[in-house]
């Protein structure tokens, strides 16, 4: 399968690499003490939660990196609806490179899954709707692009990948800059100047800076932060289709059908990231 891209960042051969590394250090000295080099053994990765499974893909690269002699069945696709008991994937080969890979592999797993799984329920809470739930920049350092990876699974969409790749300008910058006219200007400038081509979306933090973005305009996108649901009913018929319309800040998945319901485009959910809970998958051994 194919992975995504990692822009500016390293592929996703080093990322796993140096996350073994991490792990493994001078050696699994607690393998390497208990049981001969020539063993071997099954691995039964099964799913202990309901949930969307994501990371498949990934756990067959850790066992190709551990060990390329490692076999691995996988018995799900990435994206499909796992159940407590289900047998995600049987892996044979040596016990040493299996309870090497085991914990990265499971790490990887239950993150992206349960990731992908508080995704999808975001995503099925505003079914029917023309909106889209967004991911945001609240991930964990140097595995963004996991992450990311996982939200695409759960049904949801990836916002910028990192500040590289569109122009977002929020209140700090509204306000170093002088104000949201002043700070528009100087991005299509910029953007002249350099050559780029890159989306600008502007944050506005209530109704009058909603009017001086729309009265500026030369953007793509008005992000309405913090906005409750009928200010964001208001933003959006003030609007009316000129810009794509984002709303976020706070918003969970008790409230977010409402938001949803106001017709804006996207809802960008920071917990997506950085407040799910991972799915709980384990590993057993067993005798080849």
């Amino acid at each position: 399968m194919a992975f995504p891209p990692t822009p500016f960042g390293m592929s996703i051969h080093e990322i796993l690499s140096k996350a073994l590394a991490e792990d493994t250090g001078d050696g699994d000295h607690t393998s390497l003490s208990t049981i001969p080099a020539a063993h071997t053994s099954r691995g039964l990765v099964r799913a202990k939660q309901e949930g969307i499974v994501a990371g498949i893909a990934i756990a067959n690269k850790v066992c190709e990196i551990v060990d390329p002699t490692l076999r691995v069945e996988s018995n799900v696709d990435d994206g499909a609806t796992i159940r407590p008991g289900d047998l995600l994937m049987s892996i044979s080969g040596n016990t040493r490179s299996l309870l090497c890979a085991e914990r990265l592999l499971l790490n990887c797993l239950q993150r992206m899954s349960g990731i992908a799984t508080f995704t999808h329920s975001f995503v099925t809470a505003i079914t029917g709707t023309n909106c889209r739930i967004l991911d945001t920049r609240k991930t964990t350092p140097n595995i963004r692009v996991l992450e990311k990876w996982a939200v695409q699974l759960g049904g949801g969409a990836n916002h910028r990948f990192g500040l590289f790749d569109m122009i977002l300008i929020k209140d700090n910058h509204v306000d170093a800059a002088g104000g949201i006219g002043p700070a528009i200007q100087r991005a299509n400038d910029y953007l002249f100047t350099t050559g780029k081509k890159l989306a600008i979306e502007i944050e506005t933090r209530n109704i009058n800076e909603v009017k001086e973005a729309i009265a500026a305009g030369t953007i793509q996108r008005i992000m309405l932060d913090n906005f409750s649901p009928e200010q964001l009913s208001e933003a959006v018929k003030l609007i009316d289709g000129r810009f794509e319309t984002e709303a976020s800040g706070g918003i969970t998945l008790s409230t977010v059908r409402r938001f949803a319901e106001t017709g804006v485009d996207f809802i960008s959910v920071g917990a997506l990231t950085h407040s799910f809970s991972s799915l709980d998958i384990s590993m057993k051994i067993q005798p080849a």
